[in-house]
Order: structure tokens, then sequence, then C-alpha cells
């Protein structure tokens, strides 16, 4: 269903809530100054979905400004092009944001809310007709300049908020197992979809878990008598091992411990390896939770063990 996890802190949301009501006092203001009420509710609308993307993600690639201005202004235009030139047709509006994202994608401006913007330019009313090609830059393009300062005022307030994403700091960081921009390209394109990430932030994520999986990192001196171990690898490459047997810990090439695989991949095995070969095999010490394996630590994962025993 999408009911994904969500790691941002309720200080972020806070932000991007505070940053979207002024942004959108803003452009409620500057659109009903310029046009009627009702015709002023489709731009308000379509830029109510802007605020979304710019204060809840500014360094979304979908938030950055050339999307902002490309998406909202090439809609605008397609939208008056397809209302003068097929007025009235029940195809008018399917056509308008069909073509608006067909440019969007072309002219690397993908923003979502220009689909709105496009289709406002046709379902708008007589006020936003009467405009024609003026409704581009005025609302649109003129609410667009409105949200894109406030964004950059706003976000700038916070170091750890970054919008536009250029203006962060940028920090040299190590290349994770080696991987060039090209090696994501070339990931992308095996995807085949888009995905609303920049291959900087992309490498940053990837550094971020590395880091986060050497402080987790076992030692010879984790590996204990009892406790279960797995190598947290996907699919058929997953196995647990039990240690049942291990001499005292801190003998060097002689510190060796007999493990058994008691489920995943080569089930039933035994074998003998140095404490510290374990370690490095090992991604966690683990504990048995029903039919499956949970994260613990390596003196409760032997305990557990002695206790079902």
């Amino acid at each position: 269903m999408g009911w994904g996890t969500d790691a941002t802190s309720h200080l972020e949301k806070y932000l991007a809530t505070l940053g979207a009501f002024v942004g959108i006092s803003l452009i409620y203001a500057v659109t009903h100054w310029l046009l009627p009420s009702e015709a002023a509710f489709w731009v308000v609308a379509s830029m109510g979905a802007s605020a979304v993307l710019l204060f809840v993600v500014p360094h979304g690639a979908l938030s950055q400004p050339w999307a902002v201005i490309g998406g909202h202004g090439l809609s605008a235009l397609i939208g008056v092009i397809c209302q003068k030139l097929l007025p009235g047709s029940p195809f008018t509006p399917a056509l308008a944001v069909a073509l608006a994202i067909l440019a969007m994608q072309y002219t690397r401006c993908i923003h979502p809310p220009g689909g709105a913007t496009a289709l406002s330019a046709v379902v708008g009313g007589t006020a936003i007709h009467d405009l024609g090609f003026a409704f581009v830059l005025s609302p649109v393009l003129l609410n667009v300049a409105v949200i894109l300062l406030v964004a950059v005022l706003f976000n700038c307030l916070f170091p750890w908020r970054r919008y536009p994403a250029a203006l962060a700091p940028q920090q040299p960081a190590s290349n994770p197992g080696g991987l060039s921009a090209e090696d994501f390209y070339h990931a992308l394109r095996q995807v085949d979809s888009y995905m609303d990430i920049r291959f900087d932030d992309l490498l940053e994520i990837i550094q971020l878990a590395q880091q986060h999986a050497q402080a987790r990192r076992l030692e010879a001196s984790d590996i204990l008598l009892g406790a279960c171990y797995s190598n947290a690898l996907p699919g058929n490459a997953w196995a647990v091992r039990q240690v049942i047997d291990a001499g005292k810990p801190g003998r060097g090439l002689r510190d060796q411990v007999i493990y058994k695989v008691i489920a995943g991949s080569g089930m039933g095995n035994t074998g003998v390896c140095r404490r510290q070969d374990l370690a490095n095999w090992a991604a966690s010490a683990v504990l048995r939770a029903g039919d499956g394996w949970i994260r613990g630590g390596a003196a409760e994962s032997a305990a557990a063990m002695q206790q079902d025993s």
C-alpha cells in the first residue's frame, strides 16, 4: 500500500509545515491580487503541491529550481496552446497534461505540480482563458518566483536543509566500493524508472550506511560459545551459524571455533574456523523469534539458545 518507514525528525516535520505556510501565504496573496478568486484557486492549488516538494524534500531532484521553473512554465504554455487550439473539447484537459508530462521529461524539469498548472490553463474558467499567453508570466511564473524565493531564504536558515542543492557545501567523500557515476547511471538505466534522488545524495546514503555497518562490525571477542550469527545475505546465500565449541579467546592462529549451520544455506553442516574469521563472516548475532530470526547481542543469543536446549 506504500506505507513505508519515516526517518525524519519531528523538527523537520514542523519546519516543513512552517515553510509551506509562509510560502503559500505569499502565493495566495499575490494570486488573489492579480486574478479573481475563482480563477486564482487553480494556480494556488498547483503551487500548494510545489510547496510540499520545496519544503518537505528540498534536496529532491523534483524540487530543484529548474524543475520548478521549467515544470510550471512549460506546462502553463502547453495548457494555453491546447486551450486555444481545441477549446471546449472533452479531450483538451487530458491532452494538455499528457503533453506537459512529455515536455518535462525531455527538458529534464519533471515537477509533478506542473501537470496541475497545465490543467488549470484549460479548465480554470473565463478569467484564465482571457489572459491567454500572459497566464504563463502572470500569475504562474510570478508565483514560481515568490515560492522559490521563500524556499531559498527559509531553508538557508537551517544548515542541514539544502536548497537549492547546488548551494550545499560539497565535502570530498570516498567512493564506496569503487563505484562511479557511470555505474549508478547504468543501474538506473536497468531499472528504467524515474527516481527522485540526486547522484550525490545516493552516494552519501551509501557512505552513511557503510559507516553504520562498520560501526557494528563484530570482533573476535564478540564470538561466544552457544551464540548464533547470521551473514544477513539475501536469498539462498543467507545462513545462521551457531558456535558449538570454542577454546579460550586470544590464542592467535589456534583461537578456533567449531560451528554448526542451523538455518539457511548449508543447514546441518559443521565447520571449523578461526574466531576472527567467523566474526568477519557474520553481520550480527541473532536470536530465534518464532519461525524467524532477529538481531541481538552475542551474550543474549547464547543465553537464549541455552534456554531453548
